[in-house]
């Protein structure tokens, strides 16, 4: 017979218990709920409705385009929209420079740019500096990028500059003197453009010029120490007084040949023979004065050819480059970049800045989400340790 099972008792507890459901928040608000939610809320309410000074803005839209540029259909929309517009990149150069460290030492010069950003009387935890911030230049332009903004719609190619203040006339003005530097950089980028596309052209014209003034220099020498204009000129006129001695010389050849034919024993003989040879003397010497001798016109001609030749082409090639001088300028011009401004900046007559509820709202709404997530974990744990 079998002994029987042993009972243990019901009031022991078991090696595994059921796990505990997390209790329910309560309405009551708890010391957590307090410090968590309550707390910063009201701090909020407390800064943004007594606390926090209003900001004015001052809003412009400008563009940055070619002066020849088209307006763009439809596909170069569509272009723009993916990236691949061509003015992008300058029009995002001008959005460098308005939040860079150089527009900040500008309007630092001209406008005071400390004193409008922390005016007396701005509370502490908006101006410049605030209470942890450093009085230094990086210190400036580090608060200076919280009170400029300046975007970019891909779609219309406009660029938006938005600029707050404590006051609206000097948030007016700081968006003047930021568009009037854009302006100053495009005007520079331009220049330098122009410079690029010139310097070669105008290099090859000084030379060009240089080549011509040398050539006429040669030519003026020649022309002073040879003492005639154009050797040519004095060629041509020796052959045509060639031409007509040689004439001369047929016909007193014809009148001797006839007059020996009819009276062989004429006393005019000798008379024309010397005449025909006196011709001969003088035509020998006409050529040799053309050609033939260490003193003809042949070299002269030849180097004064030589001479024009040289003049010509420098002339030429000076032509040339003041026409691609020209060129060059005005694709230069045609392709300079102009900031044109779409809407000015205006004069705010109301601060909507900060959005007092808004921000409470805000803030309100984050604290319940970390409440929240903080009592979800919290949960969690508790109800693993129990497990375990």
């Amino acid at each position: 017979m079998t002994d029987p099972v042993p009972e243990f008792p019901r009031d022991r507890l078991s090696f595994r218990q059921r796990p505990r459901l997390p209790d329910l928040p309560r309405w009551a608000p708890s010391w957590p709920f307090l410090i968590c939610v309550i707390l910063p809320t009201l701090l909020a309410a407390f800064y943004f409705l007594l606390i926090a000074s209003p900001r004015y803005v001052s809003e412009a839209r400008f563009i940055v385009r070619q002066a020849g540029q088209a307006q763009p259909d439809a596909l170069g929309l569509t272009l723009q929209g993916v990236g691949l517009s061509a003015t992008q990149t300058d029009a995002f150069a001008v959005h460098d420079y308005m939040r860079s460290r150089d527009a900040v030492a500008e309007l630092d010069r001209s406008l005071d740019l400390s004193r409008l950003l922390g005016p007396p009387g701005a509370d502490i935890f908006s101006r410049w500096p605030r209470p942890w911030e450093s009085r230094t230049r990086e210190g400036l332009y580090k608060g200076y990028q919280r009170f400029v903004t300046v975007g970019y719609d891909a779609t219309t190619g406009i660029s938006i500059l938005r600029v707050e203040a404590y006051q609206p006339e000097d948030a007016r003005r700081l968006a003047e003197a930021l568009l009037t530097g854009g302006e100053g950089l495009v005007n520079r980028l331009n220049a330098r453009s122009v410079a690029d596309a010139v310097t070669q052209a105008e290099t090859s014209r000084d030379e060009a010029r240089e080549r011509l003034s040398e050539a006429q220099r040669r030519l003026v020498a020649f022309r002073n120490r040879e003492r005639f204009i154009d050797p040519s000129m004095v060629a041509a006129e020796g052959a045509g007084l060639i031409g007509e001695l040689s004439a001369t010389l047929a016909g007193l050849r014809a009148e001797r040949a006839q007059l020996a034919a009819e009276a062989p024993q004429s006393p005019q003989l000798p008379s024309l023979d010397n005449r025909i040879a006196a011709y001969e003397r003088q035509i020998s010497a006409e050529r040799s004065k053309l050609a033939g001798a260490a003193s003809s016109l042949v070299p002269a001609v030849s180097a004064y050819e030589d001479l024009v030749l040289e003049r010509e082409l420098a002339d030429r090639q000076l032509s040339e480059a003041t026409a691609a001088l020209l060129a060059a300028e005005r694709d230069a011009r045609r392709q300079a970049l102009y900031l044109q401004r779409v809407v000015s900046p205006g004069l705010a007559d109301e601060a909507i800045l900060p959005r007092r509820w808004l921000s409470i709202l805000i803030v309100l709404i984050g604290s319940l989400l970390l409440y929240g997530v903080g009592w979800l974990v919290w949960s969690g744990l508790r109800e693993h340790r129990q497990q375990g």
